[in-house]
């Protein structure tokens, strides 16, 4: 049971096949059973998912057939969850208790959905590895040797060793996308401003987006369905009415124009991952698609932007951590100076403070129009780049990521792991939508493709990953040692 997808347990809880406390008490004996190994939850909250439950069962025993009622799932540990420990996955939030809700997490209960817990992540976001946690790092259920993905790794690995059955996670640069392929599993990004940021802890805030990792293209229609929409609470979030994201899953591809950027298949691109891909792309072609190699002449420098953008934007939400009003603080500061130094020197691990220390640099008098201005000047023409390419194509496709999971401490160089999201930032730097859907395997792990749609397209993208998916079964594939449940 607990190997179905969201749309396949909404199905049996609708028709009494499984009640949602049964569900969760699986889930839970699978957390307990797993959790020691994969690392992939901080916190577990069994007493309230079990109360959740209950109450879904209660709903549904009264006529209510909510597509995620008593659904179970985990929440990345960056969404302020009320009552209960907001980590961000560092020493500076270990002890922090969230007061309030994020939106993302407000809707989820609103839906009915059960949350089980609260899923391990690189601190505050930053990381490609899920190796920067306070509180170590998660383990991929494919090879426990090798690393999940980052910064979303805990909820990537969890839903990949079906510790719950749906989790959210956010993408600043390529931070659902690029664990989803390392994991085996669906990462869907929207468009910037579609899903709330409130209640979501900032790292960079013109780049980071909410996001759901799943095992389907149509969970992920399933639960994009109920994040999305208009926070007058967020100053960023767009006034767009929310589409049904299910209505055009089954739209056949006749016709449909992908776009094959010529950046993605050059020199680095494992040759496992580009055959597996290539592969990919002629079953969209037996689907009724036409491909077309498109040009992304900037998107070599995007890299360069987004660590220059993104630690900025870091270095000024940081600047809150300072031991005063919440969070960490040093035991017996002599003086104001020190407790400041020493909190923040003490709370912060060492990326995250390489990060903060770029970005004060870049935002420093003098630099600022050296780096900064510039960065923002090449962001805009990355975005120029792809609106040129959707003028003659519907989605561009490609890999998620050069090469499938590397073991835990195989890049210890911090630039060589700022690499590790060469195929996605862009993504995050232009706004657009994108998604990572498993697409083969390479010497047993799993290998994404990544799929991007224009402004707002979000139903067109999930359409095309979804009908891959109707067509092949790389989304149900289970890495070995979790594929029986315990």
């Amino acid at each position: 049971m607990i190997e179905k997808t969201v749309a396949e347990l909404s199905t049996s809880l609708a028709a009494g096949d499984i009640s949602s406390v049964e569900l969760t008490h699986a889930y839970l004996a699978r957390i307990a059973a797993h959790n020691d190994v994969l690392n992939a939850f901080i916190t577990v909250c069994e007493d309230s998912a079990l109360e959740q439950a209950q109450a879904a069962d209660e709903k549904r025993a009264a006529g209510d057939n909510s597509p995620l009622l008593g659904i179970p799932l985990a929440h990345k540990d960056i969404f302020c969850t009320n009552g209960v420990t907001t980590t961000c996955g560092s020493h500076m939030l270990s002890n922090f208790v969230a007061p309030y809700n994020a939106t993302v997490v407000e809707k989820f209960n609103t839906a009915g959905a059960v949350m089980l817990g609260k899923t391990n992540m690189d601190e505050f976001a930053m990381g490609s590895s899920n190796e920067t946690s306070y509180f170590g790092p998660v383990k991929n259920p494919w090879d426990t040797k090798r690393v999940p993905g980052g910064s979303s790794g805990g909820s990537a690995a969890a839903v990949a060793a079906d510790l719950c059955a749906m989790a959210t996670g956010t993408d600043t640069g390529g931070s659902i996308r690029q664990p989803a392929a390392f994991c085996g599993i669906t990462g869907f990004k929207p468009s910037y401003g579609r899903v709330s940021r409130w209640g979501m802890i900032a790292f960079a805030s013109s780049l980071d987006q909410a996001g759901t990792l799943c095992k389907s293209a149509e969970d992920a229609a399933l639960m994009t369905n109920t994040m999305a929409g208009l926070d007058s609470r967020d100053s960023t979030s767009i006034d767009k009415p929310v589409e049904d994201y299910t209505a055009t899953l089954n739209d056949p591809l006749e016709g449909l124009r992908i776009g094959i950027p010529k950046q993605h298949f050059a020199e680095g691109l494992s040759a496992e991952v580009e055959q597996a891909i290539r592969a990919a792309l002629k079953e969209y072609e037996q689907l009724g698609a036409t491909l077309k190699e498109v040009d992304l002449p900037n998107n070599h420098l995007s890299v360069s932007a987004y660590y220059v953008v993104a630690p900025a934007e870091a270095s000024a939400n940081l600047s809150r951590y300072d031991g005063v009003r919440y969070g960490y603080r040093c035991e017996n500061p002599v003086d104001l100076e020190d407790m400041y130094k020493r909190t923040r020197s003490e709370g912060f691990g060492d990326e995250v403070k390489r990060r903060i220390m770029v970005g004060t640099y870049a935002l420093s008098a003098g630099y600022y129009d050296a780096y900064y201005k510039k960065a923002q000047k090449i962001r805009r023409l990355i975005k120029n780049d792809f609106d040129e390419a959707f003028q003659e194509v519907d989605v561009i496709v490609g890999p998620t990521s050069p090469h499938t999971a590397f073991e835990l401490g195989a890049k210890t160089d911090p630039v060589a792991m700022y690499l590790e999201d060469i195929y996605t930032i862009a993504v995050n730097l232009a706004g657009l939508p994108g998604i990572s859907i498993p697409a083969g395997l390479a010497q047993g792990l799993p290998v994404g493709m990544h799929l991007v749609g224009s402004d707002f397209a979000e139903a067109r993208v999930l359409n095309v990953a979804h009908q891959f998916q109707q067509a092949t079964d790389w989304h149900r594939k289970k890495p070995a040692s979790f594929s029986q449940e315990g």
